[in-house]
């Protein structure tokens, strides 16, 4: 047995985030280890990585006892971790990346020539192809996460810890990781794998732990078991399959007509971009992060100033108006940042709740915020949209992240508003809890109201959207009713192919 994890307790305060855990991984295994938000999985990888300490209980490597009180210890162990957000030096190259802090040197100088060997050679040992001449800011995010899985393997890392490694990858990126991990097993690697993609489960892993309420519930086979059974082992309850029904819309809510945005250089941002959302629908918008819907929607949401063309909602010009203005035009918006745009993270769960309503009578007279409303609405949120959570006096920086995205959702939905724009709004979340918030979504788009959703998710986009806009390099460069296009060529447009090249 490479690596034992016997009995982990974890507690912060009276929450018990880990409750005697125990975890196991064989040499040139992947194990992939699935549960909802704050089920725990995340807090026991950071006790294997040493990003925090047990309560109790030990850990073993081949046998021996360990004790990790920082990343440093674990990767002299042969312990690396892959996280969501990479850790990488945007403006140095991908050789200087992988080889940073064990650098070669000729003298006391960094050997250029010899450090380009060195990654040339891991990059061929491995067969995971960079170009370590490569700026990392420049490279497509599947190769820079390439680059981090490269720079680990440069540690002698021997277990590879992989946090949602496919959050933000295309479908055909996703296909090359799926194959990078079976390699790295092959070659003798141990991988751990944390997802809530059971499908990517089913295609990489040869054994799965479930974790619920910070306790392992089931542990088996991928051979032996389902993506049907592993969804109901992490929620406890059957997954309904959703059916949305087509509707015949036709009166126009959100028309966005030549929409020009410049950038530092001579290239613009956004391009002239046409795109509308019927009243009654859901549209999305496909496209590799980075081609510009992030800005897209935040010069819709008044977050950036534009530089031509015009957005309207409901007839009326919405240009460049404050953000405020566009809000109490209809426009409401969970952004894909939660901490950033979304949330004031040293604020409680009942503020938080309280974004958009302050001066609104319900909640403030004469300038005096009503504190018992203000409660009672969080509470409400809370209970509805299942945010787990101690108290609405709770700062929200202490919810796991899709509680806290939860929340967000639940303010944004709360407002009734005749258009929501969602981006990104079950990122890093569970099986359960994506599918209530698309519940929710698809309800208000039932219900008369409309949608714009902007996913890294081609599952999402697909299965939720009434039409899909296909962004690239700043320009829409594909527009698709439902059903009208498979995910396999999705991915290619949004990756700049052409459907003549399928």
């Amino acid at each position: 047995m490479l690596l034992e994890m016997k009995n982990i307790v974890k507690k912060y305060g009276n929450v018990v985030a880990n409750n005697k855990v125990n975890i196991s991984l064989n040499k040139g295994e992947i194990l992939a280890i699935v549960g909802e938000n704050g089920a725990g999985k995340s807090t026991i990888m950071k006790i294997l990585y040493g990003l925090e300490k047990p309560n109790s209980g030990e850990i073993f490597i081949n046998g021996k006892k360990m004790n990790f009180n920082s990343p440093s210890d674990a990767m002299k162990q042969g312990i690396g971790m892959v996280q969501q957000h990479f850790m990488l030096f945007e403006n140095m190259t991908v050789a200087e990346n992988i080889v940073y802090k064990n650098e070669m040197k000729k003298g006391i100088f960094f050997d250029y020539k010899k450090n380009i060997e060195v990654v040339e050679e891991l990059s061929n040992r491995y067969m995971l192809q960079v170009d370590p001449r490569a700026i990392v800011e420049d490279c497509p995010v599947g190769l820079q996460q390439r680059v981090e899985i490269l720079k680990i393997l440069y540690q002698n890392a021997d277990i590879i810890i992989f946090d949602e490694p496919s959050a933000v990858l295309t479908p055909i990126e996703v296909e090359e990781l799926l194959k990078t991990m079976k390699q790295l097993a092959k070659l003798g690697k141990s991988i751990i794998v944390i997802t809530h993609k059971l499908h990517e489960v089913m295609e990489v892993a040869d054994r799965v732990v479930v974790m619920r309420l910070g306790e392992v519930v089931a542990e088996t086979l991928k051979k032996n078991t389902s993506v049907e059974e592993l969804s109901y082992l992490m929620v406890g309850r059957q997954i309904v399959t959703r059916v949305i029904e087509p509707k015949d819309t036709k009166e126009s809510l959100l028309e966005v007509k030549d929409l020009i945005l410049h950038g530092d250089g001579e290239k613009n941002v956004l391009n002239g971009v046409n795109m509308n959302v019927k009243k009654g629908e859901i549209v999305g918008i496909a496209g590799v992060s980075g081609n510009g819907q992030s800005e897209l929607i935040r010069c819709i949401t008044g977050l950036e100033k534009i530089d031509g063309g015009q957005v309207v909602i409901h007839g009326n010009e919405i240009t460049n108006k404050s953000v405020m203005d566009i809000r109490k035009a209809g426009i409401t918006h969970i952004p894909e940042d939660r901490y950033m745009w979304g949330s004031a993270p040293e604020a409680t769960l009942a503020e938080n709740a309280l974004m958009g309503y302050e001066d609104t009578e319900e909640f403030s007279k004469r300038g005096i915020l009503n504190s018992s409303k203000i409660f009672s609405h969080a509470s409400e949120l809370i209970s509805k949209f299942r945010v787990k959570a101690d108290s609405p006096e709770q700062k929200i920086k202490e919810l796991s992240g899709g509680n806290a995205q939860k929340l967000i959702v639940a303010r944004e939905m709360s407002m009734e508003t005749p258009l929501i724009i969602a981006c990104e709004p079950t990122r890093g979340i569970d099986i359960g809890a994506i599918e209530f918030i698309h519940d929710q979504l698809v309800e208000k788009r039932n219900g008369g109201d409309s949608v714009l959703l902007v996913s890294s998710e081609l599952s999402e986009i697909m299965s939720l959207s009434d039409r899909i806009y296909v962004i690239y390099e700043g320009e829409i460069v594909g527009e698709f009713a439902r059903g009208s296009i498979d995910e396999k060529r999705l991915g290619l447009l949004m990756v700049g192919g052409k459907e003549s090249e399928e």
